[in-house]
């Protein structure tokens, strides 16, 4: 999710340059835009490594020709670079790595196909501004995004891009290991894959090499803790693996060029539906991490035979594919939509039932609404779970703020419950962490019983001076007085209750369900369903009460009626 407005802006304007300049396919403007992009982060990353160098007192190794840096060709005069861009970079793109890569294989038709001089220098330009080295973010994919948004591509199909914060998220609860098998089988542009990687290489970093942003982004993540022999699995084929069905490729080139761009030099990232009959990868995954696209129904008569005939929703069929890609005792991490949670059909349970009676379903998180704002307002949620394991009590976590507001504008926020939803997630199993937050919670509403129940009090005084006040409205003034100082007081009180408020809803987002209840209630796993929440106590007059005051109300006006009649006399 692109949130700078800068950012945005330059996007826009390098659209703009591109739609002007003749590249009228909104494809072709986003194609040629990633690969200018693909080429500054790849100069980027060469500078890095040079500086790297020199702090470590080694010697640079480049790993690009001089002639394919960005900052050799961008300085030469406009028709040379545009000529050197064509003839020289675009052929020398396949060389970068193994062709047996999806990287090498997808590079083989890439074209230039910016035909003007003056449009190369001003998108070059305009790149430059943008500082992408700077960003904290894995930029090259949001761009993307934001680029398709122009179309109004984004969304279409239920393939919404997953927040970075969101990825980052169920990455730190699957914790995947060096050598593990990780997969993600609608893989987009290959977030998921790009910050497992990450991930691992900040596990294994030393600490005094380790620099934090900011935003909590770890750099330098140069893996030096990494054995030998864990350093080999990761360059081999079975490390990552991700899968699109974009016939065009765009997306494909943009995951590739994204893998390799964070030290997957031989990207394993291809063109394949996952849930048709081609896709034949059983056991073949330790990790699964994904978001697949939830929305509408695929084709029946091309969907794989070990898939559920009975349905034809993409968000179960990729939950069985999941359970027949994960090798036994391997963990997923999977967003999946609201309805996936309590459907009622036939499909729905079953799947539901697959992973809970057949499988481990280790946690459950239940996300805000406008985590994929503005392209989707659908509620969602986070399955983990384990293949083969033994459901006992399921972990849930009821999420309502993931540092960003829940509208189209999706600004960054103080509310995040995102730390606490990791944390508590890797103390789950730990008593005394449990322990003490029970006491906690207990504190809690130990501390708020006498302040709610001394609010209630002063709403009923309200109610009754606000009456009164009604009845008599030019009485000695104390009522009025009073009324004032009640009010004071309730904005007093409810200024207490805030904070020791809000610690207990975070404490109590957290809990555990038996199986036995979920079993019950045919395997529903919505949070709210299983959620204890504190109601409470609304100020309601008693009827009698009530009563006698509309019979006053009743009278003053008979009075009032009365005098009236007397001044038309």
């Amino acid at each position: 999710m692109l949130t700078d407005p800068k950012l945005r802006s330059q996007v826009d304007a390098l659209w703009d340059k591109f739609w002007t300049g003749g590249l009228s396919n909104p494809l072709d403007a986003i194609e040629q835009f990633s690969y200018l992009l693909f080429l500054k982060r790849l100069d980027d990353r060469e500078n890095a490594a040079e500086r790297q160098a020199k702090r470590k007192g080694t010697t640079y190794q480049p790993s690009v020709k001089k002639e394919m840096r960005w900052g050799y060709w961008t300085q030469m005069k406009a028709e040379e670079a545009l000529s050197h861009l064509k003839n020289v970079v675009f052929p020398g793109l396949v060389e970068l790595a193994d062709v047996k890569s999806s990287f090498g294989e997808y590079m083989k038709g890439a074209q230039c196909k910016i035909n003007k001089a003056g449009l190369l220098i001003e998108a070059c330009n305009l790149i430059d501004q943008m500082r992408i080295a700077e960003q904290n973010q894995d930029v090259q994919g949001d761009l993307y995004e934001y680029m398709l948004g122009h179309m109004q591509f984004a969304g279409r199909g239920g393939q919404f891009r997953t927040p970075r914060h969101i990825i980052r998220m169920m990455v730190q609860m699957v914790d995947p290991k060096p050598r593990e098998r990780i997969g993600d089988l609608a893989g987009g542009t290959g977030g998921f894959l790009v910050n497992a990687h990450q991930y691992i290489l900040e596990k294994h970093t030393s600490a005094g090499i380790l620099e934090y942003d900011a935003e909590g982004q770890a750099h330098h993540l140069i893996g030096d803790q990494l054995s030998a022999a864990e350093r080999s699995f990761m360059s081999t084929k079975k490390y990552l693996r991700g899968f699109d069905n974009d016939s065009g490729m765009t997306i494909l080139r943009i995951g590739s060029m994204n893998l390799m761009l964070h030290g997957i030099e031989s990207p394993q990232f291809y063109y394949m539906d996952s849930l048709s009959k081609s896709f034949d990868d059983e056991r073949e995954y330790d990790v699964i991490l994904m978001n697949p696209p939830f929305k509408g129904a695929v084709d029946k008569g091309g969907v794989h035979p070990t898939l559920p005939a009975d349905t034809t929703k993409s968000e179960l069929l990729f939950l069985h594919l999941i359970l027949r890609a994960l090798d036994m005792g391997g963990r997923a991490a999977v967003i999946v939509p609201d309805g996936v949670l309590f459907g009622s059909s036939r499909a729905h349970v079953e799947i539901r039932r697959r992973i809970i009676e057949e499988n481990r379903l280790d946690g459950v998180v239940s996300m805000p609404s406008g985590v994929f704002k503005p392209y989707a307002g659908v509620s969602t949620a986070v399955l983990f779970f384990t293949r083969g394991a033994q459901t006992k009590d399921i972990w849930f976590y009821d999420m309502a703020h993931d540092g960003f507001s829940l509208d189209d504008k999706r600004v960054a926020i103080d509310e995040n419950d995102i730390p606490d939803v990791v944390n508590c997630w890797e103390k789950r199993a730990n008593k005394k962490f449990v322990e003490s937050r029970k006491l906690r919670v207990d504190e809690l509403r130990k501390e708020l019983t006498p302040l709610k129940e001394k609010l209630l009090k002063l709403q009923a005084d309200i109610n009754r001076l606000t009456f009164d006040l009604a009845v008599d409205p030019v009485s000695d003034g104390k009522s009025a007085a009073d009324l004032s100082a009640c009010q004071q007081l309730v904005t007093t009180l409810e200024s207490q209750i805030s904070a020791p408020q809000a610690e207990l809803d975070r404490l109590t987002r957290q809990f555990w369900v038996e199986k036995a209840k979920v079993v019950a209630n045919k395997y529903d796993l919505s949070a709210s369903r299983y959620r204890q929440t504190d109601t409470d106590t609304v100020y309601h007059e008693k009827p009698s009460v009530t009563l006698e005051r509309l019979t006053l109300l009743e009278q003053v006006m008979i009075d009032e009626i009365t005098e009236l009649k007397k001044l038309l006399k």
